[in-house]
């Protein structure tokens, strides 16, 4: 299978990144077992999880390698009493759903109709589950952790219980109650996928987007702080918000479309930005970690949550905060021969674990999704790749001294793909397939039933 490359003349360090990103997926990540393949966690870490592998799959790897991230998919399901696959009902229940939306994009970029009905069903079953176990009816939102902080030194107290020795979020019991920013915004994004899936079934959407519907107006009722323009971290069992800043929450807001577009340019301008980018929850948590103790899931940087910001700030338009996320992805991995570490310390920049339970923690190098979060930056921010049952359009969004780019041999379906985006910011103004005019407010550039090999022109004004 030819890989895809890009080619950077203006900033070659973005090529030799996202060649590395591409090692890193494919090379060192995929795990051969007879006849079974599957993506890894990390060199740290050699089994999938649902978080990892959702965020894998829709991040890269059903572009790079469709094979390899279905049955990483499948991977991480079980099986229901009746014999049907079901998501893994593991101990790390909520965010499982985040599955669901990794399934559907698979079958954006793949087509692939037998996997789209077998998630489909995986979906509704799973969201049965949840919606009978996790689900708050008082508030109309789900409980449980934040998405990235499966380590208690991610939380205030309360949820944190002093004096408890472990590091496991649900292990302090008032975790398993709080209703998450990130979390919930997740739960938006799978009710979407699973309105999507139904449409493309055949079958009535209604249930899930309705259900989407009362989520993202329940989340801006509750969470959205107007006098600091940013959502809120999590809801007590009170119903009271504590105020810190989730980075991972407040991109998905905006990726999933909590956020509205005034909202969605307040966060990415107001949240707090240390001198190596945007940090899991900030600021420290008091008496326990700072600049010199940074928590391991507390104002530090880990590069998938910085991928997911610099993703939400390209769909939101906002150039300036995408160039600013590809500088800090540069400055970690350069010293590093272009390896993507698991996280990083916010005040310098060098690898580090952080702190938690009073233990300095390893930074596991070779972590996959810091890899598949700058391959989605390039592909859908950057590059504007989008995804759609019909076919791709073409979104970029161009920070200032990154282009021109070209993206050689991207396999689509049955085509392959040479794509160069030219020009600054993200009107689009003239593009060309094949040396062909593609009126540019088209839904669609290319249709999903193209072969063959195929250059496509994009130019910004």
């Amino acid at each position: 299978m030819t890989r895809p490359s890009l080619a950077a003349p203006d900033r070659p360090a973005l090529s030799a990144m996202y060649d590395s990103a591409v090692h890193n997926l494919l090379d060192i990540n995929t795990v051969t077992q007879g006849a079974r393949r599957y993506i890894r966690a990390g060199a740290g870490y050699q089994d999938p999880w649902t978080r990892d592998t959702s965020l894998n799959v829709w991040g890269a790897a059903s572009i790079l390698d469709p094979d390899l991230a279905r049955q990483t998919l499948q991977m991480v399901c079980g099986v229901q009493e009746n014999g049907a696959p079901i998501i893994a009902q593991d101990n790390q229940w909520w965010d499982q759903i985040i599955w669901v939306i990794a399934a559907w994009q698979h079958y954006l970029a793949t087509g692939d109709r037998e996997f789209l009905a077998e998630s489909f069903q995986i979906g509704v079953d799973s969201l049965a589950v949840l919606n009978r176990e996790r689900y708050n009816g008082e508030f109309g939102l789900y409980v449980g952790g934040a998405l990235m902080q499966d380590g208690i030194s991610g939380y205030p107290e309360p949820p944190r219980e002093p004096g408890n020795p472990s590091s496991f979020v649900l292990d302090h019991p008032a975790s398993r109650e709080i209703m998450c920013l990130s979390t919930n915004a997740v739960y938006v994004g799978a009710h979407r996928a699973l309105a999507a899936m139904a449409r493309e079934l055949g079958q009535d959407p209604a249930e899930f987007e309705n259900a989407a519907d009362r989520i993202v107006r329940t989340i801006n009722e509750t969470m959205w702080i107007e006098n600091s323009g940013l959502y809120g971290y999590f809801l007590h069992p009170t119903g009271e918000l504590d105020s810190h800043q989730e980075a991972a929450g407040l991109a998905l807001a905006i990726t999933f479309g909590v956020a509205d577009k005034r909202q969605a340019d307040l966060v990415l301008s107001q949240t707090h930005r240390a001198p190596y980018g945007v940090v899991n929850v900030w600021p420290h948590f008091p008496e326990r970690y700072s600049d010199d103790r940074p928590g391991r899931h507390n104002a530090i940087c880990w590069p998938m949550v910085m991928g997911l910001f610099g993703d939400a700030a390209a769909r939101a338009g906002r150039a300036d905060v995408v160039g600013e996320t590809l500088d800090r992805f540069d400055a970690f991995t350069a010293p590093h021969d272009r390896r993507f570490f698991e996280l990083y310390n916010a005040a310098t920049g060098i690898i580090d674990g952080g702190w938690q339970i009073g233990k300095h923690w390893e930074s596991e190098p070779d972590q996959t999704w810091s890899a598949t979060a700058y391959l989605r930056l390039i592909h859908t921010g950057v590059l504007g790749i989008q995804f759609q049952p019909a076919g791709i359009a073409f979104r970029p969004t161009m920070p200032e001294g990154t282009g021109p780019l070209t993206l050689r041999a991207l396999p689509y379906r049955k085509a392959t793909l040479d794509i160069t985006v030219a020009g600054l910011g993200n009107h689009l103004s003239r593009l060309t397939v094949d040396g062909r005019g593609i009126e540019p407010d088209q839904a669609v550039h290319l249709p999903a039933d193209i072969t063959g090999e195929h250059r496509i022109d994009v130019h910004l004004a």
